[in-house]
């Protein structure tokens, strides 16, 4: 049965490089960790690099590789566009380095730099300390002050590349439905490795993200599912993935796959099923559950928010919920209104009792109404922190948690 999610690390466990040593993974590949994992394929002439940190990043992946292989960098292969897989080109490229990434790199680029202060702020609750202190720490390791790289691919990839770099050959292929959209996966067919950096989302072994909290596009869960299946057919006795050590054995990899493929099935016919009956999605939410024989972890994307994600890239904003969503004056409006009608403190208190039938969201949905009016109210502020705690206790996943964590420190400073 499937279930690695349980023996890997967690999300929690994703740090920047601390300028240690370069791991030797075997067949001449190493691994530099960090925000995302780097790594070198050495070759008979030169090397090759995949992805490379972020931009404060790049001078340690540099010095970590360089006491293990000083040839000459003949290319950089992205796996996708993320910053933290790209911000140390420009530290590790070398004059008549190709640059190698997948057809929809530049749109995905684009997108980043064109809402970077968005997501960068949006994302902030969750990573902002961790790279930060990161960032001193490259400072004190004499490899400050280095900005994140915004490369331009000299070689992009449609479909599918073979290439020979150095001697080794490459088999480079498009895998759009992953983590994003320009995802691109390196296959080693001699030793049958698979460099698939996140195409299965940062933790391998658990459901995807298809849209995240940061903001991003939506990613379609069929593309995903034909992803995998690209992998399946490869047939891989390693899995050298974005984060954390590789995955090794052909059947193991296989079952973790096709459990990942079942449950994204099972969650999108289950979905599209409920919008042709008519459900709304908010039961929908509720009650699609991945069957128990799929073992599959829920530790940065949830099924949940999945259902959510797939309903919202068919059918778009409209819920046909009430007619209030065609226009621009949100539900916080009239909070005063209520506030004056019912009173703040019969509104706490009704939050307070929907605490106790442990109904911990409808209990925010009052103190919402509350603080919006009354910030300072102690009542609704209690029961904001408490249920808050009660949804926080009761989640594995790292985003819920670190939005979750974030609402607790900003309610008790009120």
């Amino acid at each position: 049965m499937a279930g690695i999610h349980r023996r890997r690390p967690g999300a929690d466990a994703i740090a920047a490089t601390r300028g240690e040593p370069a791991i030797d993974l075997g067949d001449g590949i190493w691994m530099s960790p960090g925000l995302s994992n780097t790594y070198l394929l050495q070759t008979g002439n030169g090397r090759i690099i995949v992805n490379t940190g972020m931009g404060f990043e790049g001078p340690l992946h540099r010095r970590a590789f360089e006491a293990v292989d000083g040839t000459p960098t003949r290319a950089i292969i992205l796996t996708q566009g993320h910053f933290d897989h790209v911000g140390g080109v420009d530290c590790l490229r070398q004059e008549g380095t190709d640059v190698i990434a997948q057809a929809d790199f530049a749109r995905w680029r684009d997108d980043n730099e064109r809402l970077e202060t968005f997501r960068s702020r949006n994302a902030a609750f969750a990573w902002m300390d961790a790279i930060m202190a990161a960032i001193s720490h490259a400072e004190s390791l004499g490899a400050g002050g280095v900005a994140q790289a915004r490369p331009e691919p000299t070689v992009t990839v449609e479909d599918r590349l073979e290439v020979s770099i150095g001697g080794r050959d490459l088999v480079l292929i498009s895998t759009p439905g992953g983590e994003t959209t320009d995802s691109l996966v390196i296959w080693l067919e001699e030793s049958r490795t698979a460099l698939t950096g996140n195409l299965f989302g940062a933790l391998f072994g658990h459901v995807p993200n298809l849209v995240t909290m940061r903001g991003d596009r939506y990613r379609d869960a069929l593309a995903y599912m034909a992803s995998l299946d690209t992998i399946l057919a490869l047939g891989p006795e390693r899995l050298i993935t974005g984060h954390f050590d590789p995955i090794d054995g052909s059947d193991l990899i296989a079952e973790e796959i096709t459990a990942l493929r079942q449950a994204m099935q099972w969650v999108h016919d289950h979905t599209v099923d409920g919008m042709n009956a008519g459900t709304d999605v908010h039961t929908l939410m509720r009650e699609i559950r991945v069957p128990g024989h799929l073992d599959v972890g829920e530790g940065y994307g949830k099924t949940s928010w999945n259902v959510r994600a797939i309903w919202e890239n068919y059918a778009g904003w409209f819920h046909h919920r009430s007619t209030t969503e065609l226009y621009d004056v949100p539900p916080a409006t009239i909070a005063p209104d209520l506030v004056a009608t019912a009173g703040a403190d019969a509104l706490a208190r009704a939050a307070q009792d929907r605490l106790r039938a442990d109904e911990p969201v409808a209990a925010l949905h009052l103190t919402d109404i509350v603080l919006a009016v009354e910030p300072h109210h102690e009542g609704a502020r209690n029961t904001a922190v408490a249920a808050t705690r009660q949804l926080l206790d009761s989640s594995d996943n790292f985003w819920e948690r670190a939005w979750l964590s974030r609402s607790v420190h900003r309610l008790e400073a009120l």
